[in-house]
C-alpha cells in the first residue's frame, strides 16, 4: 500500500480548517486516514502558529517511505523536528496563550456626587433658615432708624 502524507480539508464554507493525515494514496481527499499528524488552521492571525505537527510520528512515517504532498512538505520541513521555523513558531504560540492586555481607561469623565449625611442636611437647613431672619430683621431696624 503506498502512503502519502496529505491534508484533509475540514470546516465550513470559507471557513477551511485542514488536518494533516497519513493516507492511502488511492484513498479520497476526505476519507479514511491511517493517522492523523497534526492541523492546519489558515485564519490564525500569527502565521507561524498555523501549523501544529506531531513531530515524532511525521519522523516516523516518513521513515517508513510515505510520500509528502508538495504543501505539507513545505510545513514539515519549517515545522517538523528540525524546522527552520520552530523558534518563531514557539514564540507565536505563546502570544497567542497569552492573556490580552486591555488598555487602562484613565480617570472617569465624571464622578458621581458624594450622598449628604443627615446631619450635613439638617446644617444647611438652619444655615437658610438663619440667613433668611437675619435680612428680615436688617430691613426692620433700617426702616425704624429712618422713622426715627
Amino acid at each position: 500500500m503506498a502512503v502519502c502524507i496529505r491534508m484533509k480539508k475540514m470546516g465550513r464554507s470559507h471557513q477551511s480548517f485542514f488536518r494533516i493525515c497519513a493516507t492511502d494514496k488511492r484513498a479520497p481527499r476526505d476519507g479514511r486516514v491511517l493517522e492523523e499528524l497534526g492541523t492546519y488552521d489558515p485564519r490564525v492571525k500569527e502565521t507561524d502558529a498555523r501549523a501544529i505537527l506531531k513531530a515524532d510520528r511525521v519522523d516516523y512515517w516518513l521513515s517508513v517511505g510515505a510520500q509528502p504532498s508538495d504543501n505539507v512538505a513545505v510545513l514539515i520541513k519549517k515545522y517538523g523536528t528540525n524546522g527552520t521555523h520552530l523558534a518563531a513558531q514557539k514564540a507565536a504560540l505563546e502570544r497567542l496563550g497569552a492573556p490580552k492586555a486591555v488598555p487602562d481607561p484613565g480617570a472617569p469623565a465624571s464622578l458621581p456626587k458624594p450622598k449628604k449625611t443627615k446631619e450635613e442636611i439638617a446644617a444647611e437647613q438652619a444655615a437658610a433658615q438663619a440667613a433668611a431672619e437675619a435680612p428680615a430683621e436688617g430691613v426692620e431696624a433700617a426702616v425704624a432708624a429712618e422713622g426715627a
